[in-house]
């Protein structure tokens, strides 16, 4: 896969084509959405396809979190069993679990699916403009160093796990607590909301979770101050958005998620439109961008490390297949105390939850008779 400055490199490449393509050359925009990097940028961001009948959509509903929107689908309500949070990944939203939602709740479970702030049909407010609702924010001189998002943004993974978990306590309202399933840097955000309030998150089940390959403690020292140019460029002037606007289209996203899915035949029309259609929304771009910016923050092992698995079990599963956060990287997740089972997944790529959905929600039914016994 190379080191992160080759990626940024390869991206910015891309930018400068765009920048300096006409608006109607279709097929150059196709073929740049073809390269590792556009698939990298958008790692995250999955749909699905058929598998026979389509599942009837579970509608839609609003939650006001910080005098923000965020929207998430919800089934199950009214079952006796656990309580369990769906998080995506970057560019992706609770449409994602398609295949998860419905059928985990009609095997006794109470399910939740979210869209973090930023992404999906939440609101997308300026990175900067965030106030109190920004995570770093409200942890006061707490969260310093490598820790802080380099440009202060309210996008980082603590203000997506005070989301995460004022969301629990509010909407999902179990006293038994909650497990989060969450799809790479979604597992960031859940073992950072898990670490935050051991007693609500029980137990974190990891699919394929984000590596955070540009983050400033993966790099050489060396290659750190290309990083931050390159980031500053796709950040701060035309060429990032040129960059969005060439794969922000079906075609190129389609190609970018076949690349992704071990189990390609999985990408169908239907989710890419659920995933563009916000991803189009005012503030997407600014968020997309901001993100490729976040050099900072937790690691996903750092955080891990910190968790009892007695008390807050971690589950992992991973795809054999994945291009973007390779399986013999993930394996050494089966090393730490609080992982109790690692599970690979062969042929199946990036993102589990939809490529073996069946799969899925049969290991998501056996951690939660783990973590809450039988129901």
């Amino acid at each position: 896969m190379g080191g992160p400055v080759w990626r940024l490199g390869l991206v910015l490449s891309l930018v400068v084509q765009a920048a300096c393509a006409s608006a109607g050359v279709r097929a150059a925009r196709a073929a740049r959405a073809r390269t590792p990097l556009a698939a990298r940028a958008l790692a995250g961001v999955a749909p699905a396809v058929e598998t026979g009948a389509a599942p009837a959509r579970l509608a839609d509903r609003t939650w006001n979190w910080k005098s923000y929107n965020v929207r998430y689908q919800a089934a199950g309500e009214g079952n006796a069993g656990p309580s369990v949070l769906l998080v995506h990944g970057f560019g992706g939203n609770a449409d994602h679990w398609r295949d998860n939602t419905a059928a985990l709740a009609s095997a006794g479970l109470r399910v939740f699916a979210i869209d973090l702030l930023g992404y999906g049909k939440s609101d997308k407010p300026p990175p900067l403009d965030m106030g109190a609702a920004c995570g770093e924010v409200r942890r006061g001189g707490v969260v310093s160093g490598t820790d802080r998002h380099p440009l202060g943004s309210g996008y980082n993974f603590y203000t997506w796990a005070d989301q995460l978990n004022d969301f629990v306590a509010e909407v999902v309202a179990d006293t038994r607590g909650v497990l989060c399933v969450c799809n790479s840097v979604g597992g960031v955000a859940g073992l950072q909301a898990a670490l935050d309030n051991r007693e609500a998150i029980r137990g974190v089940f990891l699919l394929d979770p984000s590596l955070r390959m540009l983050h400033v403690r993966r790099q050489n020292p060396l290659q750190v101050p290309l990083t931050s140019a390159l980031q500053t460029m796709l950040r701060e002037t035309p060429l990032g958005l040129a960059f969005f606007d060439a794969v922000a289209t079906p075609r190129a996203v389609g190609n970018v998620l076949r690349q992704a899915y071990g189990v390609s035949a999985r990408v169908d029309d239907e989710l890419v439109d659920a995933i563009l259609t916000p991803g189009r929304s005012p503030g997407a771009a600014r968020v997309f961008l901001d993100f490729i910016s976040y050099s900072g923050g937790p690691l996903p092992e750092d955080l891990v490390e910190r968790l009892d698995g007695e008390k807050n079990p971690v589950w992992v599963a991973w795809g054999q297949e994945d291009p973007w956060e390779p399986f013999a990287q993930g394996q050494k997740y089966a090393d730490f105390p609080a992982v109790r089972r690692f599970i690979p997944l062969p042929g199946v790529g990036h993102c589990p939850q939809d490529e073996a959905p069946e799969r899925i929600n049969e290991l998501v039914r056996e951690f939660a008779a783990e973590v809450f016994g039988s129901f």
